[in-house]
């Protein structure tokens, strides 16, 4: 790469034809940005895509109103710097978008990534030439790279899913997906506005919406449980306190199985009198948000458990939702976190407003959009905009949507027809030098996403160090170590009531998508002590050469 090169445009950096990097990441969010760190630190040349002109990812196309994260802001953060760590000072428990997307920048120019990373530049395809041992990634800007290792930073909630209803193209006003919003915002005051979803973004959305929209109307197929996040503003003692000594609260969260640290009581459920179990929810209900489920040990292993906590859950929100029949409308009859919980913040206060109506479409969908809105439940309603609120396709959609071919011509879009087979959750058999990070195989979604990043950068980073000091060019994943993996990620599954009904976690939120459970349920200290095992072993389980 030439002086000229690096420096001829900031947000464009000339790649010619026909260069190469020792690896090409794609996507310059959490992932990408570490993955960038980590390998560049090593000695590696690094180039970077990323599709947005900035960095961030997730960060920084879901800016919805109310968009924030669901992990508390001190622990969904890097820990590979401690001076970045007693630097940066967040300022609510859990981080806005804003918020969010700034420290992403912050690490961005801090650390001088941006010179490695060409923005607004998709890779449209990769080719994997059996003969050299290298990748051959294709831009949609008609660029040809070529590079050792492919890793895939792509985000598991980054593919959005917009379901192109009938009469889509009819609609005469504004379409929006949360997952894309308008950098400007928008105004929906004095405005008709159909939100199409009730998953987490738009429990984050709608209570924002309905505050400028002068009607809300709200289309709900399936209802999810909501509890409140009770977020807050940081205070000065309490992030004082975590780092006087950050390394240990960091190791601390290590140890269990979400990779995060909140009250947890290791007792069932009938361990407890059912007043003391009222009093546990009530105490676990003011913490709020994901460590609601820290209440017991067995809430989400023991059905009985699980109906309890449910009838807790329903009591609460009818004391809220003033109308028993909406209030019917909001009540899942699935099991208890089943789904990610979604966390709010006056949610289900939001429908006792006189200008909210919940619409239910659990009967047939949405039947069409029309010139002026939607008809849906046998009626039709009057729009100015509507929001999609309709997800991801999560996990995977956003390596399915890139033109990935492996050895012999098999595309990972053919490889994962039937689920996403994988080594580990970073190798694919079939695809060799080509890691994932944060993906199906390993805890990513069911852990905290960063540290889960900075653990799987870790791994890639020794892993091709390893490489380089053996002389090896080629590494990739053997179809019976793969095998053996799908099926002990198949086999912790069955032990968690979350594998038995529909959610993103399975991919039934998209259509002809195969249905399996696709994190590693067993938790991160087991899964880090597998890859442990792998590399000390000579990286088992992978044929090198």
């Amino acid at each position: 790469m030439t002086d000229t090169a690096l420096t001829a445009n900031a947000r464009h950096p000339e790649i010619l034809p026909g260069d190469r990097f020792d690896a090409v990441v794609v996507g310059a969010g959490f992932a990408g940005l570490y993955m960038l760190h980590r390998l560049r630190s090593a000695g590696f040349s690094v180039r970077v895509f990323e599709a947005a002109p900035g960095v961030g990812g997730t960060w920084y196309w879901n800016r919805y109103p109310g968009a924030r994260c669901d992990i508390e802001s001190m622990q969904y953060s890097y820990q590979f710097s401690d001076e970045l760590q007693q630097d940066w000072t967040w300022t609510e428990r859990y981080a806005s978008q804003p918020e969010l997307l700034a420290y992403i920048e912050h690490v961005a120019e801090r650390f001088d990534l941006k010179r490695d990373i060409q923005f607004e530049t998709r890779v449209a395809a990769a080719t994997f030439d059996d003969a050299a041992d290298e990748w051959a990634v294709e831009t949609d800007a008609g660029q040809t790279v070529r590079a050792r290792y492919l890793i895939l930073g792509t985000g598991c909630l980054s593919a959005a899913n917009t379901p192109r209803f009938e009469g889509y193209d009819d609609f005469t006003g504004p379409i929006y997906h949360t997952a894309h919003w308008p950098q400007d915002g928008v105004d929906f005051t004095g405005k008709r506005v159909g939100v199409i979803g009730t998953g987490s973004s738009a429990v984050q959305s709608i209570p924002l919406i309905a505050e400028e929209a002068d009607h809300l109307y709200v289309f709900q197929r399936t209802p999810n449980y909501v509890v409140p996040a009770q977020n807050a503003p940081l205070s000065a003692e309490k992030i004082a306190e975590i780092k006087a000594d950050y390394a240990a609260f960091r190791a601390r969260a290590k140890t269990v199985p979400t990779a995060f640290v909140f009250p947890r009581h290791d007792q069932s459920v009938f361990d407890v009198s059912p007043e003391e179990r009222r009093a546990r929810f009530d105490a676990q209900w003011e913490v709020g948000g994901l460590p609601f489920l820290g209440a017991f040990n067995d809430l989400l292993t023991n059905e009985k458990a699980n109906a309890e906590i449910a009838a807790y859950w329903r009591g609460r929100i009818r004391e809220v939702v003033k109308d028993g029949k909406v209030a019917d409308l909001l009540t899942p009859d699935e099991v208890f976190g089943c789904k990610r919980l979604c966390a709010g913040t006056n949610y289900y206060e939001t429908y006792n407003r006189p200008n909210v109506t919940l619409v239910d479409i659990s009967g047939g969908g949405i039947e069409r959009f029309t010139p002026h809105g939607i008809r849906a439940a046998g009626q039709g309603f009057d729009l100015d905009a509507i929001v999609c609120a309709t997800g991801f396709d999560a996990m995977t959609g956003s390596v399915t949507r890139i033109g990935i071919t492996g050895v012999e011509g098999q595309t990972i879009r053919e490889k994962w027809r039937g689920g996403p087979d994988n080594y580990i959750g970073l190798a694919v058999s079939g695809f060799p030098n080509m890691f994932n990070m944060a993906g199906p195989g390993s805890p990513s979604v069911l852990a905290t996403m960063v540290t889960a990043i900075e653990q799987h950068g870790n791994w890639i980073a020794d892993c091709l160090v390893w490489m380089r000091e053996k002389r090896r060019t080629r590494i990739e994943a053997r179809p019976d170590a793969e095998a053996a993996w799908v099926a002990e990620v198949n086999r912790v599954s069955e032990g968690s009531l979350r594998s038995t009904c529909n959610s993103w976690y399975v991919g039934s939120n998209i259509e002809g998508k195969a249905r399996v459970f696709m994190p590693y349920i067993g938790g991160f200290p087991a899964y880090v002590e597998k890859c442990d095992a792998v590399a000390a072993a000579g990286y088992e389980g992978f044929a090198v050469t």
